[in-house]
């Protein structure tokens, strides 16, 4: 199954990459909230702040957007579900329409935050909600975003892009941090954020690790009450079908035949691969098992740098390519799911992107 996830991804991959964007007038005046998350798998937490969202802004259109290409997360690991699957929950439980996000799993960390500050660009999103810690401090870096300011994440601070001041010293969770990063790929791409983000706090007691785990246990009563029951059907419905839990699957022969007979120069090419990294694959190989591979991998600046060079060793896209991609996303608008014909047409006709593909 993971092979046959990989050989269609990469397929959609060379095709989107020789597309270009097409862009139109925006003919609906209807709100559109747009928002970014994996939903790996979507629990109460993400449902509440997609409640949060559509309370303040009423009458309005949910866009929920869920990377996609090759099934991998920004950390680089398997989802629990195919996006198909976790595009379900979403529309399940109040998203009007899903479109696909980027393939995080084979990209750098600000890469697929250029990608995605690029979709709520095309879009025109007029609100991104995002869940945040609150902790002291962060409310003035949540602050200045709203007010439309970038503010940039630095290695142990955080800094105003357009005064340089320091907001912060020290580091960031991954939820907060995607909010930081974010404001700075908008302002990057010159998307006018002023008064469009809707921060809301995190529930308590709610944990996607601790529900993926269980998961993979089999025991999916310890993780109910984490759960909207529309989640819990459509992850019965999936391990019924052989088709979760994913999130500890990788294509391990595919990965290991790559890395022992791939000369050094397509190694080099692979998109995260590091010159120290190669070297170190090139020295031990030929290598019989991932566990043996993971020691040639580099710890890099993130600690999942690892889990994201085994998600590149398995898609095998080149950087020349995924810069060629970055530069051109989102080239089509992929709709995973959509509520009725209804919304779709009004969806047609409220973002400026005129190139969508159906899935549903």
């Amino acid at each position: 199954m993971i092979t046959k996830i990989f050989k269609r991804d990469e397929k959609l991959f060379k095709e989107d990459l020789n597309k270009q964007p097409s862009y139109g007038d925006v003919e609906s005046e209807v709100k559109l909230i747009a928002d970014f998350t994996e939903y790996s798998p979507m629990h109460l937490g993400h449902r509440y702040c997609m409640e949060q969202a559509k309370k303040q802004v009423p009458d309005s259109m949910f866009v929920a957007v869920v990377p996609g290409l090759f099934e991998r997360n920004g950390r680089g690991n398997p989802y629990i579900m195919t996006r198909e699957a976790r595009a379900d929950t979403a529309v399940s439980v109040g998203a009007d329409i899903v479109v696909e996000g980027p393939p995080m799993g084979i990209m750098g960390s600000g890469q697929y935050s250029m990608c995605l500050a690029a979709t709520f660009k095309a879009l025109d999103a007029d609100y991104i909600p995002r869940g945040y810690r609150p902790f002291d401090g962060f409310e003035a870096i949540l602050n200045r975003i709203s007010k439309g300011y970038g503010v940039a994440p630095k290695p142990y601070k955080i800094v105003d892009m357009e005064t340089r001041d320091v907001l912060y010293r020290g580091k960031l969770d991954e939820d907060n941090y995607v909010i930081v990063s974010l404001s700075k790929s908008l302002t990057k791409i010159n998307f006018d954020f002023k008064d469009k983000f809707i921060f809301v706090k995190r529930l308590e007691g709610v944990s996607g690790t601790k529900i993926r785990e269980n998961v993979r246990g089999g025991d999916l009563d310890a993780v109910e009450t984490m759960l909207p029951n529309e989640t819990m059907k459509i992850l019965e419905r999936e391990i019924e079908h052989g088709k979760a839990p994913l999130d500890h699957l990788r294509n391990y022969h595919g990965i290991i035949d790559r890395v022992n007979n791939s000369d050094i120069s397509e190694l080099r090419s692979l998109t995260l691969m590091d010159e120290r990294t190669l070297m170190s694959i090139i020295e031990n190989r030929p290598f019989n098992s991932i566990t043996e591979l993971k020691k040639s991998i580099s710890r890099g600046f993130s600690r999942h740098h690892k889990n994201r060079v085994l998600s590149s060793l398995e898609a095998g896209i080149f950087k020349e390519d995924i810069h060629k991609y970055i530069d051109r996303y989102p080239s089509v608008i992929r709709v995973l799911k959509y509520k009725n014909e209804e919304v779709l047409n009004e969806f047609r006709k409220r973002i400026p992107h005129r190139r969508l593909e159906l899935w549903q």
